[in-house]
């Protein structure tokens, strides 16, 4: 079985790759587990100086793996919790890493793939990549991405595409502020490469001490997004064993509509 998740250290650069493309690169604990392990290895090593992430294949990551999500809608409260904290934990650790951390988004995200995209400093999409908040529609909250999401796109953004699902471009996403630069596919490499080149120009302690300074000055009004995260996974974690949830789940795996739909 290969690794759900591969490092590989150039240049200085380090380049996350989740790498379950027959799974769509979903997150699974295996995946989430790696992810937050490799994502510390590069924090404490002195020769990277930039991380990026990208999914192997077409597809950057659909988020939740579906075998898992189908077992979390049978598990009690507790376990879902426990579920919700490990993804809560692994962004965390993204979102403080002393490092620039760059998403090089090669294809659709949905769900936690738009948490990891919020918490990296930079992102770049392809210009035919689709994406979605998609949880509501299984009955339940995109909780613990919630923070570092509305740190990007804001209250307003949040409103109507928590409520709405609706499939968002990745024009859309930087219209929102969560994507940076679109670019077409065989642009990815070149934009993101001319991204790591003026950032390993910069001192490593000042970056470190530039990020924590943005986090500071924005948490002076807020709390930490990663205390949040934890809380907000408590959230989801009540809401999974609910009978609503539980309809959003049987209808997605029967591949039938859910009851509350008008549709």
């Amino acid at each position: 079985m290969s690794a759900p998740v591969l490092t590989s250290i150039i240049g200085g650069v380090a380049q996350i790759t989740l790498n379950r493309p027959d799974k769509r690169n979903a997150l699974d604990r295996a995946t989430i587990a790696a992810l937050s392990s490799e994502l510390q290895l590069c924090a404490a090593n002195a020769a990277v100086r930039v991380v990026q992430i990208t999914g192997a294949g077409r597809v950057f990551c659909a988020g939740a793996d579906l075998t898992e999500m189908q077992a979390q809608a049978h598990a009690g409260e507790a376990a879902n919790l426990a579920d919700a904290e490990q993804l809560a934990s692994m962004l965390a650790v993204l979102n403080s890493s002393p490092k620039p951390t760059l998403a090089r988004v090669n294809g659709d995200g949905y769900g936690g793939a738009l948490g990891l995209m919020s918490a990296c400093d930079i992102v770049v999409a392809v210009d035919t990549a689709q994406f979605a908040f998609t949880e509501v529609r299984l009955g339940i909250i995109p909780a613990v991405i919630s923070p570092f999401v509305l740190a990007k796109i804001g209250e307003s953004a949040a409103r109507r595409y928590f409520l709405s699902a609706e499939t968002l471009s990745s024009a859309t996403l930087k219209e929102l502020g969560l994507v940076h630069e679109v670019v077409t596919a065989d642009q990815l490499d070149a934009s993101c490469g001319r991204i790591i080149e003026a950032l390993v120009k910069g001192a490593p302690l000042a970056q470190a001490q530039a990020k924590l300074l943005i986090r500071d000055v924005a948490q002076q009004s807020a709390r930490d997004r990663g205390a949040a995260s934890i809380e907000a996974a408590a959230r989801l974690a009540r809401l999974r064993v609910q009978d609503e949830a539980q309809e959003g789940f049987s209808a997605f795996f029967a591949k039938r509509k859910a009851s509350w739909r008008q549709d």
